[in-house]
């Protein structure tokens, strides 16, 4: 929304009205509806006022602490769901017991609303609509189709399925990532207390010194100044930093699109790789699943990419139906992505030419879950290089901040 200065003229005294609207137009209708007595004058742009902004700030930076509802309660529900239609239970009936049963407060509301909109006439698909924040696009699309062929047994059980093995992966990566992340913390942890607890005994010896520091002694002695005078606004600084990234990159799209093009460039080694092969294998999963389902190609196409969290990758498969809608098969627009090896493209090919596009992306995607696993599977072998050769380093500034003086001093008194 932005924010209008407009000049009205009314019982004959002009005055200066604050609209918010989306556009200049849209500000003087909004004024002209407020006020229909008055003559609109003009619309000038203006920023916002000071408590709109902060209101505004308050409110991003709750959502950003509101806690999301967790993806297994989310499968425990829609699996009810397919249990009980699949008993012939009507669906506002099934929400109303679904509400009733699950403890999660969010979905408790959320399913007794649906199923208060179904009984005064919507469709179960125009009440999702309403959380498509809360269950995501594939749930949507799941509940089109449902609806579309009165089985909406079907289509939840395999909504389950989808989310469960996205569930699955993404736990499996957070466990792999866990035991280095933990060993970082330990180690930054450990070089803090060594740099606040040895440095200081050995500071009064080095300040006698009448010759130059070594570099790493130099180091050290800066790091003990720093986190001895201003550790508190260091910590601070770190935490105003890390939450200021996180909050731009949830609420702003360039810099969000930095971020994740960053993030798989080759040069980010083992992160790239990741983050390439579980968005590739969530996508081809969802867009398989729908294709398998019956939905059309482009529908199953704009689904799937809904799907897709980095906005480098999802720019690129955007793409795709566009390219279709000017007259490419499907291999040749996956091509154009530059996203896809040879060789699943010719498998894509095939399975298009031999109408089994649907089997023929179930290998797709069983090919990037493979590689993922591997990786994920074998990512202790890959990062513990790395970490040995970030202790080394540290053990070494530590050793040699602290006994190079000692050995110039040593040298000092032979001469």
């Amino acid at each position: 929304m932005n924010y209008f200065n407009v000049t009205i003229m009314e019982k004959g005294k002009k005055r200066k009205e604050l609209i918010k609207g989306a556009n200049k137009m849209a500000a003087i209708q909004s004024a002209k509806q407020k006020y229909p007595r008055a003559v609109v004058m003009r619309a000038e742009q203006t920023a916002a006022p000071l408590e709109d902004t902060v209101s505004d700030l308050m409110s991003n930076i709750s959502k950003s602490f509101k806690k999301k509802i967790p993806l297994n309660d989310k499968i425990s529900t829609i699996r009810q769901i397919a249990v009980m239609t699949d008993a012939g239970i009507a669906i506002n009936d099934t929400l109303q017991d679904v509400a009733a049963n699950t403890e999660n407060k969010a979905l408790k509301e959320i399913y007794t609303t649906m199923s208060s909109d179904i009984n005064a006439g919507s469709s179960l698909t125009d009440s999702m609509e309403r959380y498509k924040n809360e269950f995501g696009h594939v749930a949507l699309a799941m509940t089109q189709l449902g609806e579309r062929t009165g089985n909406i047994s079907q289509s939840y059980h395999k909504l389950a399925d989808i989310l469960e093995n996205i569930r699955d992966n993404t736990a499996k990566f957070k466990k792999a990532i866990r035991t280095p992340l933990i060993t970082l913390a330990a180690m930054a942890i450990a070089f803090t207390i060594l740099i606040m607890v040895v440095v200081p005994k050995f500071k009064d010896i080095f300040e006698r010194f009448n010759t130059e520091l070594p570099l790493p002694t130099q180091i050290l002695l800066f790091l003990e100044h720093a986190f001895s005078n201003y550790g508190i606004y260091i910590l601070l600084g770190l935490f105003l930093m890390i939450y200021t990234g996180i909050y731009f990159y949830k609420n702003n799209e360039g810099f969000k699109y930095q971020v994740d093009r960053i993030m798989i460039h080759p040069k980010f080694y083992l992160i790239n790789k990741a983050i390439f092969l579980s968005t590739m294998h969530k996508y081809n999963l969802v867009f398989g699943e729908l294709v398998k389902s019956g939905i059309p190609i482009n529908e199953a196409l704009d689904t799937a990419v809904g799907m897709v969290d980095n906005l480098a990758i999802k720019q690129q498969l955007k793409t795709v139906n566009a390219n279709i809608g000017r007259g490419m098969n499907l291999a040749e627009a996956f091509d154009l992505t530059g996203l896809y090896e040879n060789m699943l493209l010719q498998m894509i090919k095939a399975g298009e030419a031999g109408g089994q596009l649907d089997a023929m992306l179930s290998k797709v995607t069983d090919y990037y879950d493979m590689r993922f696993q591997d990786l994920i599977d074998n990512l202790a072998a890959y990062v513990e290089p790395i970490m040995l050769f970030f202790i080394a380093g540290l053990v070494l500034l530590m050793a040699l901040g602290i006994f190079m003086p000692m050995w110039d001093l040593g040298k000092a008194v032979k001469s």
